[in-house]
């Protein structure tokens, strides 16, 4: 696609199911609001009902609300079965609900929180869905990552839930990171199905409530010159959007804003850091992430496993 992909870009989506985490506000509820307005009906996957509720009023289009808490295996469970119940197919899985920068913290089941929301949470989520969308033609799965993947970012594996030391950039690079080495995991695993295919976006520096953990040392500042690095919430949320409705788009690519630093602009194919491509780490987060979740994938290993 030689011209910029704007929201006029997104193909009729008619006829197509979209579940979209974190939807009631931000990059995913942009995200949903751009899917339904093209016909597809959208299902805003999110902790707070109410304020979801509140935020589907604001949308045009077939939209549902699913509570789901991803800092909780218990509600993905119990999300995921619903979902379930209620659509037997499913075209898209945007896994885009995150936190960033929180203060030390525990999942409900008691991983970083961080880690457990951003990654174990959408893990869980995408393996107990995997089967409504492996026979539908076009389904993908989307998740989000973040330019936070390149910051101090590792997947500690000594240590992956931060109980010796914890810094909050680097535990949230840490979870990105976790996003798109599932990401491209899942995409090997995916390829001899033939239907499905994995794909991640990142929105950039957009300007959205998920810092709002961040430090008031950092955040204040940033505050202040915000208008001149960030961009709008929907332009940040247009690569996801784009690596889910695309054409062009395969298997295992990356997307996020074309301008400098991919920080700001329209959506293109980027590269992620060179970590990121390490199979064999994918391959260890993929069975601890197994094991930590208690969730196993419809699907099987890729054949030749990296040693």
């Amino acid at each position: 696609m030689s011209q910029n992909f704007t929201e006029q870009s997104i193909p009729d989506q008619r006829g197509r199911v979209a579940i979209v985490t974190g939807a009631n506000t931000g990059l995913g509820f942009e995200t949903a609001r751009m899917l339904a307005e093209r016909g597809a009906t959208v299902v805003m996957a999110v902790r707070n009902v109410e304020k979801g509720k509140q935020a589907a009023a604001r949308i045009r289009g077939d939209v549902a609300v699913q509570a789901l808490d991803l800092s909780s295996l218990e509600s993905v469970r119990s999300a995921a079965a619903e979902l379930r119940a209620s659509h037997p197919r499913i075209d898209l899985l945007i896994n885009n609900a995150g936190v960033m920068y929180t203060p030390k913290q525990t999942t409900a089941d008691g991983f970083e929180l961080q880690f457990g929301t951003n990654h174990l949470g959408h893990f869980a989520l995408t393996g107990l869905l995997l089967d409504r969308l492996l026979p539908v033609p076009g389904s993908r799965v989307v998740t989000v990552s973040s330019n936070g993947h390149r910051i101090r970012a590792a997947i500690h594996f000594d240590d992956l839930q931060w109980e010796n030391s914890y810094g909050r950039a680097a535990a949230y690079g840490q979870s990105k990171l976790a996003n798109l080495m599932f990401t491209y995991e899942l995409q090997r695993r995916l390829a001899s199905h033939g239907t499905t295919i994995a794909v991640a976006g990142h929105p950039g520096v957009a300007n959205t409530e998920l810092p709002r953990s961040t430090p008031a040392i950092v955040r204040v500042p940033l505050t202040l010159v915000a208008p001149l690095i960030t961009q709008r919430p929907e332009m940040g949320a247009l690569p996801a959007v784009r690596a889910a409705t695309d054409p062009s788009v395969v298997g295992g690519q990356y997307y996020g804003p074309g301008g400098l630093g991919q920080n700001r602009g329209y959506p293109k194919l980027v590269a992620s850091s060179p970590d990121s491509h390490n199979e064999a780490v994918q391959q260890r987060l993929w069975t601890v992430s197994e094991e930590l979740t208690g969730v196993s994938f419809p699907i099987g290993a890729v054949t030749n496993p990296v040693a």
